[in-house]
């Protein structure tokens, strides 16, 4: 927790925001106070491990109406254990001040930590993980982009990673990121990038990423993080984008580390309404 707090603080350090981190660091969801106490209730480790990645698209549905309860519903349909989640607004004027992935969290029943990338109409945009796991640390890593310009507008980049602690005591890494959508040479960067900061060679941890990476499959990203990372996709690689005729699979999830997982289940989720993307599910079995 204490490399989460030390990013944010820099970060809003250097942008002169003092309210925005105070009121962020208090509002915080989830604090995982009784972590220990649920360690000793002697429940028997998981089979399975249920992972969720959805683009909220800011709370927005098809029907341009923002509703995070339906969002909440459709993450509680699957019941997953980990969520990572994209295009968070936190106090955004467009989505009428709503501190979307708190109520996420009180909704769904579950701890939240968010990453925050930028700051959008007097809040922060960004990305954010749900999970039913005892928290272990929080980490936000920055991601290589270009600045905007006149002739293109662009967005700062970043992936949340949440180390959690499964049943038998053991840590998984979980990471949620959103690559750059209009940048193809950015998306490359921020591929190399997630590699160099959580891949390592010597890093026997077991993780999942997951995010909206705006590529598809074949495309010169997902090679690289293909380099590090197995792909949990389906067979038929199913689109997930736009979600109510989806034509492009841009959404993931990646694991390496395979020993401690494997690939049970992957699907893309049939939702048409709640956001402009579709969620994208994968189960895996937990091996001792």
């Amino acid at each position: 927790m204490n490399q989460y707090l030390a990013c944010l603080y820099s970060y809003f350090f250097r942008s002169h925001h003092w309210k925005i981190l105070l009121l962020l660091l208090a509002t915080t969801t989830g604090p995982d106070l009784h972590a220990q106490e649920r360690s000793k209730e002697g429940k028997s480790a998981p089979e399975t491990l249920r992972v969720l990645c959805y683009n909220i698209h800011y709370g927005q549905g098809m029907d341009g109406k923002y509703d995070v309860a339906r969002l909440a519903e459709v993450i509680k349909r699957v019941q997953p254990d980990l969520v990572a989640l994209q295009e968070i607004d936190v106090w955004v004027k467009r989505s009428g001040r709503v501190h979307q992935i708190q109520e996420l969290a009180k909704l769904t029943g579950m701890q939240a930590r968010f990453g925050p990338t930028q700051h959008y109409e007097g809040g922060l945009f960004g990305n954010g993980v749900l999970t039913r796991l005892p928290i272990l640390d929080v980490l936000i890593q920055p991601l290589p982009y270009t600045e905007s310009t006149p002739e293109k507008v662009t967005y700062p980049r970043a992936a949340i990673a949440v180390t959690v602690r499964l049943a038998d005591g053991s840590p998984l890494r979980f990471i949620s990121t959103h690559f750059q959508h209009n940048v193809p040479a950015d998306r490359l960067a921020e591929a190399i990038a997630i590699n160099k900061h959580f891949a390592k060679p010597n890093d026997i941890t077991p993780a999942i990423l997951a995010g909206d990476m705006n590529a598809t499959p074949d495309a010169e990203p997902i090679q690289e993080l293909n380099k590090k990372w197995t792909n949990a996709i389906d067979k038929g690689a199913s689109p997930s984008a736009p979600s109510p005729k989806p034509r492009s699979r841009i959404d993931y999830i990646f694991y390496r580390n395979a020993p401690k997982l494997k690939l049970k289940q992957s699907e893309v989720i049939p939702e048409k309404m709640a956001s402009d993307h579709r969620p994208v599910f994968a189960v895996f079995e937990l091996s001792p």
